[in-house]
């Protein structure tokens, strides 16, 4: 089987625990995880949506499966202090930019709180050698500038959701420099670090009111995709591509703990950076029928109209790049939906062989975390 040496290197063999491991992200990581020799405790609600990935590829098989809220600060604790995990991944979060204008106090509560309790429990346990928290590239406060956010950039949010991420932050900085010092770093022992993400697709992905999940259910029932705001431009991204940036973080961490405990982008390149309306057209395209319409139902809402990260501090630094274009982040993406409407496939097989390819591009295009032989 092809595998991430240094990924492996790392972490095989240790005890990792993720929150919102049952998520379409926490799904895909775990999964990743498993296939490293990674012992992969999980904590999360059940799972979000029907159908889920989490239960499309069976991930209850590979992982210690624990329901719980990052919200109940003991329960998360007493976790930690059961299975003793040297390395956290904090993925749990309210994830939807509608959602929190729909809920503002409950999306708060988890993004904000949830962070704080993670970093909590970490401060009074001490099995935890390093930290990573996923925040959003919404954190930056959106000038809708034409420049690429770096991650020294404000921390910002007009609405509930980016709002909720810039505080997460802030509350991980505030944290890091009053607890997690890396000056002090013999004291404590832990390093702790946030990325920020593009807006990731890929399959298993079944929210509503994201964008390619929308396409999806629109497609599988013959009806017209409604976008919100088609001439909107994203970076998109195919999900393993910040989960190999997780993992090429996480094993630098690991390394050096004083050195790495930073904010980090984990962006596509810049080629990637197309409208809504065109990235639907390559999906409908792909999937070889369908068509969209314009949707003004939410137009009272605020979305950003343009948002691009700076990933050079990891590729500079972590030695991470960009492995997919978007043409073959679409392609992978729509693979493994046509997969699971075919009824067919065997999806954790799917989807392994999808996280093999991944790797074997990143060794063909001689990224150093891909060398087996190192």
């Amino acid at each position: 089987m092809t595998s991430s040496y240094i990924f492996s290197k790392a972490l095989r063999g240790k005890t990792v625990l993720i929150t919102g491991h049952t998520g379409f992200i926490g799904s895909w990581l775990s999964l990743w995880l498993h296939l490293l020799g990674v012992k992969v405790i999980g904590f999360s609600l059940e799972p979000p949506t029907n159908p889920s990935m989490f239960e499309v590829v069976e991930l209850s098989k590979y992982v210690v499966h624990n329901i719980g809220d990052v919200k109940d600060s003991n329960h998360f604790t007493e976790c930690l202090i059961h299975h003793k995990p040297e390395v956290v991944f904090h993925l749990a979060a309210q994830p939807l930019v509608m959602t929190s204008y729909q809920n503002p106090v409950e999306t708060f509560r988890t993004n904000i709180m949830g962070v704080v309790n993670v970093l909590e429990g970490i401060r009074n346990t001490n099995s935890v050698r390093a930290c990573v928290i996923m925040t959003s590239d919404k954190c930056y406060r959106n000038d809708e500038k034409t420049d690429a956010y770096k991650e020294n950039d404000p921390m910002g949010g007009h609405d509930p959701y980016s709002g909720s991420k810039g505080a997460a932050e802030l509350v991980t900085s505030a944290y890091r420099n009053s607890f997690f010092n890396p000056n002090d770093i013999e004291k404590h022992k832990v390093s702790i670090a946030t990325i920020r993400a593009g807006n990731v697709i890929g399959g298993g992905d079944w929210a509503r009111d994201r964008i390619v999940p929308d396409c999806i259910h629109s497609l599988m029932s013959k009806q017209s995709v409604a976008l919100r705001h088609p001439k909107a431009i994203r970076p998109w991204q195919h999900v393993l591509e910040p989960l190999s940036g997780l993992l090429c973080l996480t094993a630098k961490m690991m390394e050096n703990l004083a050195t790495y405990g930073e904010a980090w982008n984990f962006g596509p390149s810049h080629s990637s950076k197309v409208t809504v309306e065109e990235l639907v057209t390559q999906v409908i395209k792909q999937w070889g029928s369908g068509n969209w319409t314009s949707d003004k139902t939410h137009s009272s809402f605020h979305e950003s109209n343009y948002l691009m990260l700076d990933s050079s501090k990891a590729m500079n630094l972590l030695g991470w790049q960009p492995v997919y274009s978007l043409n073959e982040a679409v392609s992978e993406t729509i693979s493994w939906y046509k997969a699971y409407a075919s009824a067919t496939t065997q999806m954790n097989d799917f989807t392994i062989t999808q996280i093999q390819k991944y790797i074997k591009k990143a060794k063909q295009m001689n990224i150093s975390w891909a060398d087996d032989l190192v």
